[in-house]
């Protein structure tokens, strides 16, 4: 391939993650985006939070019994010749550690927000994530069947709560009962809502300007007024969309509509593919790599056991960030210093899997795993590089795990092993007697693990309570010093060792760290496993 058609590839690749708190119509909106994409017939209904025909993306058992998206999946497919890749993360705060490596590996983020709740709590902390990393982000205003706040109010709780500042470029005709359509200031056309079932794609209608009497035929006199004031409202309160400032992370441009009738989705995805970013440079340990390298190298941000419980397979998710990847082709595993090649990479589209040839920066691929991957791992066609950002954080809760059925320790040390590598949950052994304990995010994780050990595994687990206020990843310049000698013997029932054969100390509570940390002042006591962002 020449390096005009490898630029071109390259330059057509758009690859967002959508993320927002449970219940905002995330799932929802990724289903319609893909019905645009010709990618699927028929949307499932997600209603009542129970997944009536199960929701394309959530391909997990436990997912559809729940009606909850708790592992990131991944949807690829092309619209009008541009290729888009979805990151589906999970809402629920409990995957939130999930959803923060899934976002090492997005481009650009649509943020989805509901009508009536306005911005909840999960929200905040993923946004903030986005603006520490500059990740441009387009805001979704969900569910405009429905009542709920004014759209100048939720603009006003966007920027105060999620400190973004905004600017609508498409903008509502009444709501809920009342909703007439929603008119497209980006493209100044108008869009009707029939409230018709999801499968209908609306026509809309180009309004030369907004004195146009054609304007009040089709929303009513009354309706067509309220609109006309409100965007003079809109031209003098909100900036223009310029869109470097949108790529710098500086501007949030915001689309309406409902997912659920299909409404809205057209102008946003419409809207998305023009200015939402190419896959972008990404910063290495060594140096800042561009996606038009003629190299290739690509990074690990998920790891994912049994997508098919049928095959016991594990799945190591490559972001591509530079070259071309080939199928077949031998490349460097950085941190196993070895060649790998990979028969069979696979594209995705939710469960269903393609083995494709080549994939381009901005890509996602799947490959097949036996233990040789890690969340973090870098593949190179040689340089040596090494991928930041993806690092394991303090988890809220400890359990002991327990083994319900001797007969079967292997099948659970196996699934656990599987499990932690996916960064479903943390493993901790303890030095004094091995003991082995879990921590996660969320309690739901518990469930999910014992649930997964049972049906994945054929193994059963149960589980002790644990009081650890939090883990801490030890750093010392001399593990032959004396007082690191004392930390380790005073301290000998309360350290552990990580996956990662890092030294963890499970602190039972804020006043006991203090102390610690303040009788051996030459150890660091890290909150995260990276040792870079934050400091106990």
């Amino acid at each position: 391939m020449n390096k005009k058609q490898f630029d071109k590839e390259v330059a057509r690749r758009r690859t967002f993650g959508i993320i927002s708190h449970p219940d905002a119509g995330k799932t929802t909106l990724t289903e319609k985006l893909l019905l645009y994409g010709g990618a699927i017939q028929e949307a499932g209904a997600v209603k009542n939070n129970k997944i009536k025909k199960g929701a394309t993306s959530d391909f997990m058992e436990i997912e559809r019994q729940r009606g909850i998206s708790v592992a990131t999946s991944v949807l690829a497919f092309e619209y009008k010749n541009i290729k888009i890749n979805i990151l589906d993360t999970p809402g629920h705060k409990d995957f939130a550690e999930d959803t923060f490596r899934t976002l090492t590996a997005v481009d650009s983020v649509i943020v989805v927000i509901d009508v009536a709740k306005g911005v909840e709590e999960q929200t905040v902390k993923l946004v903030e994530v986005c603006r520490m990393r500059n990740i441009p982000m387009i805001v979704f205003i969900n569910k405009m069947d429905r009542e709920g706040k004014d759209a100048f109010d939720l603009m006003d709780e966007i920027e105060q709560k999620l400190g973004l500042r905004v600017t609508p470029l498409s903008f509502p005709i009444g709501m809920g009962y009342d909703l007439k359509g929603i008119y497209n200031i980006h493209k100044q056309n108008i869009n009707l809502f029939t409230g018709a079932s999801s499968k209908d794609i609306h026509s809309t209608t180009a309004i030369e300007n907004l004195d146009d009497k054609l304007l009040d035929q089709l929303v009513g006199d009354k309706a067509a007024g309220i609109l006309r004031d409100e965007l003079e409202l809109v031209t003098g309160i909100y900036p223009n969309f310029n869109r470097e400032e949108y790529l710098a992370g500086d501007l949030q441009p915001v689309f309406f509509g409902s997912a659920l009738h299909n409404f809205g989705v057209k102008e946003l995805l419409d809207g998305f593919i023009e200015i939402a970013p190419a896959p972008r440079p990404k910063k290495a340990e060594e140096r800042l790599v561009q996606p038009n390298e003629s190299d290739f190298s690509g990074f690990v941000f998920k790891i994912h056991a049994n997508m098919d419980p049928k095959h016991r397979d594990r799945l190591a998710f490559i972001k591509i960030v530079s070259g071309v990847f080939e199928r077949n082709k031998a490349y460097k595993h950085i941190r196993l210093n070895k060649n790998l090649k990979f028969s069979s990479p696979n594209a995705f589209f939710a469960e269903k899997k393609e083995i494709v040839d080549e994939s381009f920066p901005g890509d996602i691929v799947g490959l097949h795993d036996t233990g040789n991957f890690k969340i973090g791992d870098t593949l190179t066609s040689g340089e040596t590089l090494h991928y930041k950002g993806i690092p394991a954080f303090s988890p809220e809760h400890f359990r002991y795990i327990n083994n319900s059925d001797p007969m079967k320790s292997k099948q659970l040390a196996k699934g656990i092993d599987q499990l932690m590598d996916e960064g479903v949950a943390q493993l901790f052994t303890l030095e004094l007697n091995g003991r082995k304990i879990i921590g996660t995010v969320g309690a739901l994780q518990f469930e999910v693990i014992q649930y997964r050990l049972e049906h994945e595994y054929g193994a059963s687990c149960s589980y002790e309570n644990l009081n650890v206020y939090k883990a801490c990843w030890i750093e010392t310049k001399d593990v032959n010093s004396a007082e690191f000698k004392d930390f380790k013997r005073v301290k000998a029932k309360f350290l552990a060792h990580d996956k990662r054969d890092q030294l963890v100390f499970l602190a039972d509570s804020s006043f006991s760290l203090q102390m610690t940390q303040q009788k051996y002042p030459s150890i660091k006591f890290h909150f995260v496993s990276e040792f870079e962002p934050m400091e106990a």
